[in-house]
C-alpha cells in the first residue's frame, strides 16, 4: 500500500504539473501541482473543521466551583453537571448548596505514582539541561565544563555514556560532597538511609568515558562556573538516590445533593527532588482526603464563560 501510494503520487504529480503548466502558463508556470491519495480526504477533514469553527456561535454559560484550602494547599472541585446555559438555574443550585454547605466525601480513589530520578549525565544532556535550566548556551556550558575538568573538579565532559560502570566506586564520590552546607545532608542520606548510591541506568555507553560526575568538592567557584558545577553535583546526587513517590487521587464529594469531583497529587516522599531543585512535580497537589469524611468548603462560587 505504501509503495502504491508513492508510485501513484509521484506519477500523477508529474503528469498534472506538466499538463497544467502548459494549459495555464501565466498562473502555474513555477508551481508544483501535488497529488496524493491521502491528500483529498485529509483536506476534507480540514475544511470540515474550518467550517465548523467559522459557523460556531458561542453561548454564555455558568457553572459551580467548590474550593477547599488547608495549610496553603488549595483544591478545586468541578461540578459534575459541568455547565448550564441558564444563569438563574445555576443560582438556584448555588442557593441549595449554601443552605447546607457541609461537603461529604463519597469516594476517594488513589493510585501510586513515581517520578523517576534523572539518568546519569552525558554531554548532549548536559548541554540541553544547562540551556533549559541554567539559561546557558551549549558553547558556554562546554567551555566551563572543560575548565572544571582541567581543574580536577569534574570528570571528562565529552561522553556519550549514561551508565555508570558496576566497578566504579560511587560511594567515595558521594562522601566527598557530605561536607557541603547546601547538599551535604542529602549526600549523607544516600550513604545512610538509602544504604549507598544506587544509580539509575541508561542505555548508552561509548566504552571510553563514564557519565559526567563531580570528582571532588569545592566551594570556591563564582558566577556561571559555580552554577555549572552545582548543577553537575546536584544531578549526580539525584541520579544515585531514590525516585520521588506519590499518589494520584480522585475525590468525589456531595454538597446538598450536588456532586463535585477533584483531582490531584499527594507527594509522599520527595527523595531526589530535595536535592534536584531544577525539577518539580508539576501535577496539582491535593489534600489527603482518605481520612476525611466531611469538611466545610472554603468557597462555593459561580463561574461564567462563553
Amino acid at each position: 500500500r505504501m509503495e502504491l501510494d508513492l508510485r501513484i503520487g509521484a506519477a500523477f504529480t508529474r503528469f498534472q504539473t506538466m499538463r497544467l503548466q502548459k494549459m495555464f502558463p501565466n498562473n502555474l508556470s513555477d508551481k508544483l501541482i501535488s497529488y496524493g491519495s491521502c491528500q483529498f480526504p485529509t483536506m476534507g477533514f480540514v475544511v470540515e473543521r474550518y467550517k465548523a469553527i467559522e459557523n460556531f456561535t458561542s453561548e454564555p454559560f455558568w457553572k459551580l466551583k467548590v474550593t477547599h484550602e488547608v495549610d496553603g494547599c488549595k483544591v478545586d472541585f468541578t461540578w459534575k453537571r459541568v455547565r448550564l446555559f441558564h444563569q438563574m438555574a445555576v443560582e438556584v443550585y448555588k442557593d441549595i448548596c449554601m443552605e447546607n454547605t457541609m461537603a461529604r466525601v463519597e469516594e476517594c480513589k488513589s493510585k501510586p505514582k513515581n517520578k523517576w530520578r534523572p539518568l546519569p549525565l552525558d554531554t548532549v544532556e548536559l548541554e540541553k539541561l544547562a540551556s533549559r535550566k541554567l539559561r546557558l548556551s551549549a558553547k558556554t556550558t562546554m567551555t566551563i565544563a572543560e575548565k572544571l575538568y582541567t581543574q580536577g573538579l569534574i570528570s571528562y565532559p565529552r561522553t556519550e555514556t549514561n551508565i555508570f560502570p558496576k566497578e566504579m566506586n560511587l560511594t567515595s564520590l558521594v562522601e566527598a560532597q557530605t561536607g557541603d552546607n547546601q547538599w551535604g545532608a542529602f549526600a549523607g542520606r544516600i550513604l545512610g538511609e538509602w544504604n549507598g548510591p544506587h544509580p539509575r541506568a541508561g542505555k548508552k555507553s561509548d566504552q571510553a568515558h563514564p557519565p559526567i560526575h563531580p570528582i571532588k568538592h569545592t566551594s570556591g567557584l563564582q558566577g556561571d562556573e559555580a552554577k555549572v558545577y552545582e548543577f553537575i553535583v546536584r544531578h549526580f546526587l539525584a541520579c544515585v538516590s531514590q525516585d520521588a513517590v506519590g499518589k494520584e487521587t480522585t475525590v468525589n464529594i456531595d454538597i446538598a445533593g450536588e456532586k463535585f469531583v477533584g483531582h490531584g497529587l499527594t507527594v509522599l516522599q520527595r527523595n531526589y527532588l530535595e536535592v534536584y531543585v531544577y525539577d518539580r512535580w508539576s501535577d496539582k497537589e491535593i489534600i489527603d482526603y482518605e481520612q476525611i469524611r466531611e469538611f466545610e468548603p472554603t468557597s462555593i462560587d459561580i463561574v461564567d464563560g462563553s
